[in-house]
Formats: C-alpha cells, structure tokens, sequence
C-alpha cells in the first residue's frame, strides 16, 4: 500500500460536479484531496493512502461518497464507515472539501444527504452516528439539519496536530456523538443509580422506542469479561469495548487499564452495555476509578451503550464550541461527572 506522494492538489476551481458513489480511480484523488486539506497528520490512514480506500470500499467496510467534476478530480469525499462496537452501526465521517470548493457549493451537505440516501437503501446499516467536532460549530450545523440528534461527548478525544493544516486547534479537540435511527430495535435499559436523571434526558427525542428501570442485581458470576480494545497511537486513545462483564470486572479492568496507560495513551474511553440489569456496579467501578459520562451510544453493540472515559490531563474546556442548548447541556453533565470523580 502507498500513501499519495504530495500535500497539494491543484486543480482547476469552478467546475462543475456531482457526488457519486467511490470508484477505484477517484482512490489517488480522494488521499490528494485528504493530504490536501489535512497534512500528514490525518490520523485514519485509510483515506491517506490509495490502495487501503480501494480495499475497504470493495470490502463494504467503508462507503465513500465523493464530489467528483467531470474531469474526474475530486473535490469532496465523505464516508460511512464502521467504528462502533457492532458491524450494523455506521459512522459518517471522513469529510473533505477541496480549498477552492468550499462556501457556498453546499457540497459536505451534499455528501452526507447522500450518505443517508445509501444509509435508507441498505438493510444492513441499521444506525448511522456522527462526530462533529467542537473547535468550530460547521459540522455540528450539518448534522442538526441532516436530522441527527446528539446524545453524548467525547472530551478532548484528538489532539491538535490533527488540525496542524487549518490550524484550529491549539489544544485537543472534543467531539459530540449524533445519532439517527434507520431500522428500528425496541430495548429495555437500565439506569445506573448515579445517572438516574441524566440517562432519560440524553434520550429524549430518541427515533425508536425505549423503556427504562432501574439497575439492578450484581455481576454475573459465571460470566468471564470480555474486553475488545482498540489504541489509536497518533491520537493517543484507547477505545475499550466490554461485550461480557463478571464478577472478574474489576481485575481485568484494572489490568487492560494499566496496559494502554504502558502505551502513553492520554485519553481511555470505555464501552458497556445499557441492557445489562447489573450495569449500576459496572459505572460505579468505573467512577471508582476516575471514569466520568460521556453518554448515550444508541444501537453501539446492537444492544445501546453508555460511554465512560477518562482524561490523564486537564481537559481544554476552554476552546469548545457549541452550537445549541443541547450541546450545552451535555457538556454541563459530562463537565460535572469529571469533577465529582476527580
């Protein structure tokens, strides 16, 4: 596999286009465009390298759609893509719009309506979620328009040499999670004590039908934990994904903690399950340990999940933006967890 050889990618402005599905010749111009728009620094190398885009495209694994004029350059790419703990679960994300390209062309709009246009067609993607960033307020317009509604916060999740290029950043950047519902799964959840207000308000207007009760009962001791982690090294995250826990929680916690910490990671986020009776223990472990709300994960295991996470240094409030009372509102929640378990 090879990345694309340059950082720029001049082309003609004011051309006509339209947005398409990904074909294997777009694949040089779509890691142009990425290199382009973000530097080396892009941390998804998939779309920094040719070969990689062709291969996940082919796979199904990712679904690219992308602005091409009818000279063939590409001037827009945005994608579907899976990054949640079950394979029905789409991100839409990995947008770029050419320099030239960018204002009122409307085309990132156009790719991500185009996105939920595959998303209504194909029987396999039964949530898409979205992750505006909140070092500006453009994506979280797009998503808000686009019909999504946002349920959680991922705090200081990429650092600022991710935005080295359109130099945004002078710290690391939070990110909202969005969700919209294409095929419908009634649950049942349970609400941890200590959550016993916020859960029910980071479901409100939720696309699908939920019921809730109160946690209850203890671990299951003839469960074994079953953790699937994930370390993002140029972003220094670790995604941890519980699909089983028991009563071995604590122990095995610990130690996959103290490994990706071994690692330099700086920020842990930890996936579990909202449909277990016994999540009450797990969240107060987790509290235990310094890990704070991040949110609601509709549809994140097929099963809906809570996000924990924990920050190793002192979170850049100070730079995030917002766009509505909503946002606000979570982030005066996710704020006031971290400082109870600090």
């Amino acid at each position: 596999m090879s990345e694309a050889k340059t950082s720029t990618y001049d082309i003609e402005p004011g051309q006509e286009y339209s947005i398409d599905l990904f074909r294997p010749r777009d694949a040089e111009g779509v890691a142009k465009l990425f290199l382009s728009v973000y530097g080396r620094g892009y941390p998804v190398r998939t779309f920094i390298d040719p070969d990689k885009l062709i291969q996940e495209n082919a796979a199904g694994r990712t679904i690219s759609s992308v602005a091409r004029t009818r000279k063939g350059d590409i001037v827009g790419h945005n994608a579907l893509f899976n990054s949640a703990a079950f394979e029905g679960t789409y991100e839409s994300g990995a947008g770029a719009v050419h320099a030239l390209y960018r204002g009122g062309a409307g085309i990132f709009t156009s790719m991500v309506a185009h996105g939920v246009e595959i998303a209504a067609k194909r029987p396999e993607i039964v949530t898409i979620i979205t992750e505006p960033v909140c070092n500006h307020v453009f994506s979280q317009k797009l998503v808000k328009r686009a019909g999504y509604i946002t349920r959680a916060m991922e705090v200081d999740l990429m650092p600022a040499a991710a935005y080295t290029k359109e130099k945004s950043a002078s710290g690391r950047v939070s990110a909202l999670l969005a969700f919209r519902t294409f095929q419908s799964r009634p649950q049942t959840l349970y609400i941890p004590s200590a959550y016993s207000g916020e859960i029910p308000f980071l479901y409100e207007a939720m696309d699908d039908a939920r019921e809730f009760a109160p946690s209850r009962g203890r671990l299951p001791s003839e469960e074994k934990t079953v953790l699937k982690t994930q370390v993002f090294d140029f972003a220094r995250v670790a995604r941890v994904a519980v699909h089983e826990a028991g009563t071995d929680f604590t122990s095995v916690m610990e130690a996959e903690e103290q490994r990706v910490l071994d690692m330099n990671v700086k920020v842990i986020q930890v996936w579990i399950k909202l449909t277990w009776p016994w999540i009450g223990e797990v969240v107060d472990e987790l509290r235990r340990r310094g890990f704070f709300l991040g949110g609601a994960l509709p549809r994140w295991f097929n099963d809906d999940g809570l996000l924990m996470q924990k920050i190793m240094e002192p979170t850049n409030w100070e730079d995030i933006q917002l766009l509505d009372e909503r946002a606000e509102q979570i982030m005066g929640i996710v704020k006031k967890d971290r400082e109870s378990v600090s």
